[in-house]
């Protein structure tokens, strides 16, 4: 009788740690499925979603935020780049940058709380100086004069830095159009907003290579105007 005993006590033992270890397994998969399906997350997708036009941007002050930008972001699978979602993504994104509340040169996802290879980069050197949705923009390579230039962060207010960057940069992306990798050698001040934003895609703030950082009066007094509107809030 005792046998049997410790004989079902065991059986039952061995039936939990199974349920425990498929309990486990399901609980990764929910995480990594979108990834590996070529979706957004629920998380995401809860963000693209918002019924604001205007998205919350990061900051580095707010620990939660902190742990976001501080992760390097994955590539977005090509067969998303022409859905809904992703049109949606890039029109929130943009509208966020060039709303005066933020007033930017550029943005990358992780600032809105996706950890995705998405960026937005206002072309300095084209006509009519166009704001420009990247997808899985890299840095190939940099080159030319390193200039000690003034940067800002719309994750990091109002906080300005004095930056090192290279004049010049080869950048590659996913073309929308052909869903082909493109690259195209930039140079000046949108070489610099590159950088910039690649940085953020890789999980790095300017203040991380910026030999001085200082407190900006002047954005500070712009902020706290648009503050007391109620922008810079998470609903």
């Amino acid at each position: 009788m005792a046998t049997d005993n410790a004989t079902q006590s065991e059986a039952i033992r061995s039936t939990t740690r199974l349920l425990w270890i498929v309990v486990a397994v399901m609980a990764v998969f929910s995480v990594v499925a979108p990834f590996v399906k070529g979706r957004f997350t629920p998380a995401e997708a809860a963000i693209i979603h918002s019924p604001d036009t205007l998205l919350y941007v990061l900051d580095i002050n707010e620990r939660s935020d902190s742990s976001i930008l501080r992760t390097p972001s994955a590539d977005i699978p090509v067969r998303l780049l022409r859905s809904e979602d992703y049109s949606l993504l890039c029109s929130k994104m943009l509208s966020t940058v060039k709303h005066p509340s933020q007033d930017g040169v550029g943005i990358a996802a992780p600032q809105i709380g996706i950890d995705r290879r998405v960026a937005v980069v206002q072309r300095f050197d084209k006509q009519g100086e166009p704001f420009e949705v990247y997808a899985n923009v890299r840095i190939d390579s940099l080159w030319g004069e390193v200039t000690h230039g003034p940067e800002g962060c719309l994750s990091v207010p109002p906080m300005r830095g004095l930056v090192p960057r290279f004049s010049s940069v080869k950048v590659s992306y996913t073309d929308i159009s052909t869903l082909k990798r493109v690259s195209e050698e930039v140079s000046g001040y949108t070489a610099i907003i590159f950088q910039h934003e690649c940085d953020h895609l890789d999980g790095r703030l300017y203040t991380d290579r910026a030999d001085t950082v200082f407190t900006s009066m002047e954005w500070a007094a712009e902020r706290a105007h648009f503050d007391s509107l109620g922008f810079y809030r998470r609903k």
